[in-house]
């Protein structure tokens, strides 16, 4: 098992679990690419490693998309494959760096403008990639990449509220919305629970939910089966962010997942639905 496969098989990432779907090469491929980003945002979050030594090693990537050095990871070579086989610009890869260097500082964004900067730095970007391993005919595809990176990594922010305030203190909600809702920084570090909160939380579900349905909107025909991974993804975690509406928002005490079956039976569906289309 190659030093790729062995990162995506332990993140247990939904991302990973949706490449069952796709055929052998494109799903090495994709596996590759999913080790570079899982990589370069473990490296970056790890509280063992110094600030500078993160910072070089983000700044190493840098360097190895484009040519290949002594101290380069196992599968940088196979990174830079990928790159030339799909003729992938390298300016993506580098916009997922700029993401991941992001979170190096603490972490707040005052408005969803900025937000969005981290969104598609981080998801949207990373969907561009996907969608040139997966493959496409019609170059809307673009426009539903973006959309669907949005949808997902505001699912992510929602979902995963009380782990980034554990992890550095981090807050991806915007505060000029906290303030709009009533519900402070204080509010937030307290883990207070109220109908301030439950309101903020909805209005940020709302705009995830606006970015699924544009991306479904903008999905061409043509394209449906080669984007049955990133279908899948979004199945999956629409359903995540259902549950989560459903049982209001209790992001402090609970922790929101889909088990193993839920995800397979899901990517099937995906599956399924796109065969019988």
């Amino acid at each position: 098992m190659s030093q790729a496969e062995q990162i995506t098989k332990k993140s247990k990432s939904n991302l990973a679990f949706a490449f069952v779907s796709l055929p052998r090469e494109r799903r090495r491929d994709i596996t590759a690419f999913y080790a570079f980003c899982r990589r370069v945002d473990d490296v970056a979050d790890d509280p063992g490693i110094s600030m500078a030594e993160r910072r070089d090693w983000l700044n190493g990537w840098r360097t190895w998309i484009y040519k290949p050095a002594r101290d380069e990871p196992d599968f940088a070579g196979e990174v830079r494959q990928i790159i030339e086989k799909y003729h992938v610009d390298r300016k993506l890869f580098e916009d997922i760096l700029d993401g991941v260097e992001m979170d190096l500082e603490p972490v707040r964004f005052q408005t969803f403008a900025e937000l969005s900067v981290y969104c598609y730095r981080v998801a949207s970007a990373v969907g561009l990639v996907s969608i040139e391993i997966f493959g496409y005919q019609n170059a809307r595809c673009h426009d539903y990449a973006y959309n669907l990176g949005m949808g997902l990594q505001l699912t992510n922010i929602i979902r995963d509220v009380d782990v980034d305030l554990q992890n550095g203190g981090r807050i991806y909600i915007p505060l000029d919305e906290m303030l709009r809702f009533g519900y402070s920084e204080a509010s937030l570090l307290a883990r207070l629970y109220n109908d301030n909160f439950l309101n903020l939380m909805r209005f940020q579900a709302d705009r995830a939910r606006s970015f699924y349905g544009e991306a479904r909107r903008l999905l061409p025909n043509e394209d449906r089966k080669s984007m049955i991974a990133a279908e899948g993804m979004r199945a999956i975690y629409w359903k995540i962010l259902r549950r989560i509406e459903a049982d209001r928002f209790r992001l402090f005490a609970k922790s929101y997942r889909l088990s193993r079956l839920e995800k397979a039976m899901t990517i099937f569906g995906q599956i399924a639905s796109n065969v019988f289309a």
